[in-house]
């Protein structure tokens, strides 16, 4: 093959590769949430029964509670007794956007074992309230505006964060990150909120 074959053979080449890349990017993200199908109502439904303080908990289900550092105190002291999952989101945050249909399902197959409450810091009302309307959950959302209930745990720069504390309030793991699986966080709840081996 003569080289000017060559190089015209290998500029048609880098045409197609160029006309390829261009068209992948230009690609709708198909990895989007979807718009949300959760039916708060018949969540409720399946919790009813729950013990009282958690009964307490979805009786004030995707709502926003003003909180300071004491406020946050007393509402984990309140849960004694029971397996606690904390977990701080914003409405900004996409990584959150894309587990709260995992909280949404995992918080009612264990709602009647486990208190669940929001963390919603960094955020505005307007903003979170939204957010809960196409994400709703069975639990409250204490509000952080400046992080700083978020700053005395030290987790105050991570979005998404996940607590979990025993039935007697001590921290057992603190996780980072979105969870993006039922069988994920269904998993470190049996291991580090309800104490089972994994």
């Amino acid at each position: 093959m003569s080289r000017g074959r060559l190089l015209s053979l290998l500029g048609a080449v880098a045409v197609v590769v160029v006309v390829v890349i261009g068209l992948s990017q230009t690609k709708t993200n198909t990895s989007a949430p979807k718009p949300d199908t959760f039916d708060l109502a018949a969540a409720r439904r399946a919790l009813a029964g729950a013990p009282g303080p958690l009964a307490v908990l979805h009786d004030r289900s995707n709502t926003l509670i003003p909180a300071s550092k004491t406020v946050y105190a007393k509402e984990i002291a309140g849960l004694r007794g029971h397996p606690i999952v904390v977990n701080k989101w914003a409405s900004w945050c996409g990584p959150c956007r894309g587990e709260f249909p995992v909280l949404q399902s995992t918080s009612v197959a264990f709602g009647k074992r486990v208190a669940f409450v929001g963390l919603d810091a960094s955020d505005n009302d307007a903003d979170a309230s939204k957010f809960l309307r196409h994400f709703p959950v069975t639990y409250p959302s204490l509000v952080d505006r400046n992080s700083r209930i978020a700053q005395s745990l030290g987790i105050g720069r991570a979005f998404p964060t996940t607590i979990y504390y025993d039935a007697a309030g001590k921290v057992k793991y603190i996780h980072q990150g979105p969870y993006t699986s039922d069988a994920g966080f269904a998993a470190d709840i049996k291991r580090y909120a309800l104490g089972q081996p994994s």
